[in-house]
């Protein structure tokens, strides 16, 4: 534990809006950024996956049809990243700005990654098919570079939220090289993200199933198949990497999921009965050709159960920094004319985003 006044006091600027409803915002714009994510790496990993997939005769096939959407799925990721960090920086700045200054070289070059993968996924999706060696070892690259990006997030992250540990990492490197390898949480929260990112991109191989299910049934069939499997074993795979993250917190914030704290224990309650269901749907869809019960049923069970898990994952970090930061401490001075366009300009880009995805051809073909 270390004296509350070491951390950097709070940000003395009014907040634009009362504190709960930017707290809201944080949570459902991080909800649509983390959706856009998973499709986007998760379909990454899985195009991989069927391309190098011995035995199915679709594997080149499902990996360029992926490879195509993957530079859209980017973009979205990117701009719906923005809103979350930004209030991000509103509510916890003086944490979150430490950490990255802590880490600032590994910080810094998540934008050089992130252009170096952007251009490897346009490549791939407008030039693999003319050099289809080249697009494997360019999407693997990319696909690599994104995992990275990821784990420097998390490094960032959860060393935003342990104040007492900022002093020894700056004084072992003051010059930003530092990352939070000793955090326990680290791997398993990392680890957490991934998997989760894999079980949606196959959720977002069955939606491409669906939409060409009268067109090519039998291409149809295999991705649903294909995809169907990835989310059932990665969603499974969740209650073992879940369990390892549960069990790596601190005694008295895992207890907050085991009964001390009635909304975070209801939500892992609920987050783990739901892709319980998720995998039963999943199994018996694949069983009957059912696509429309595994696009639509187990598509809506997983976002409310994604939705749940960025509740909890803010309860956790408002637990982490329970000792230093209160809220109450907050002056607000509402602006609602900008709050309002902003609000306003936000879900106008969401739906002009969905608009440009039907209009690119996103999910083509006749559907079931």
């Amino acid at each position: 534990m270390i004296d509350p006044g070491m951390v950097p006091t709070i940000d003395p600027n009014p907040l634009p809006a009362p504190y709960w409803v930017l707290k809201l915002l944080l949570v459902v714009t991080f909800f649509l950024h983390i959706l856009a994510m998973n499709f986007m790496l998760g379909g990454a990993v899985l195009a991989l996956l069927a391309r190098w997939r011995k035995g199915s005769p679709y594997g080149n096939r499902i990996f360029f049809d992926v490879a195509r959407k993957v530079p859209s799925l980017l973009a979205a990721t990117i701009t719906l990243g923005i809103a979350p960090l930004l209030f991000v920086q509103v509510l916890y700045g003086q944490y979150f700005y430490t950490s990255s200054i802590l880490i600032a070289w590994p910080w810094f070059l998540v934008i050089v990654f992130l252009i170096a993968a952007y251009y490897g996924f346009y490549y791939v999706a407008y030039r693999g098919e003319r050099r289809p060696r080249a697009a494997g070892r360019v999407m693997l690259f990319s696909t690599a570079l994104a995992l990275i990006i990821g784990f420097i997030y998390t490094n960032n992250i959860t060393l935003s939220h342990v104040p007492p540990r900022w002093a020894q990492k700056y004084f072992s490197s003051a010059a930003g090289w530092n990352l939070n390898l000793s955090e326990p949480t680290l791997f398993p929260r990392y680890l957490h993200f991934m998997t989760a990112a894999v079980a949606v991109g196959g959720l977002m191989l069955v939606l491409i199933a669906w939409s060409k299910w009268k067109q090519d049934s039998e291409y149809a069939r295999s991705i649903f198949q294909f995809g169907g499997k990835a989310f059932m074993y990665a969603t499974m795979a969740q209650f073992l990497v879940g369990m390892w993250f549960l069990v790596s917190l601190p005694r008295d914030l895992r207890m907050l999921f085991m009964g001390d704290n009635t909304l975070a224990t209801a939500l892992l309650g609920f987050g783990m009965a739901g892709a319980l269901v998720a995998i039963f749907l999943m199994s018996d869809a694949l069983k009957k050709d059912n696509i429309r019960v595994a696009a639509f049923a187990v598509s809506g069970i997983t976002g409310l159960v994604i939705l749940a898990m960025s509740v909890m994952r803010d309860i956790l970090r408002d637990a982490y920094l329970q000792p230093y930061f209160h809220p109450r401490e907050f002056a607000v001075k509402t602006q609602w004319s900008p709050f309002l366009l902003f609000l306003g300009l936000f879900v106008a880009g969401v739906v002009l985003w969905i608009v440009m995805l039907k209009r690119y051809g996103f999910f083509s073909g006749t559907k079931a």
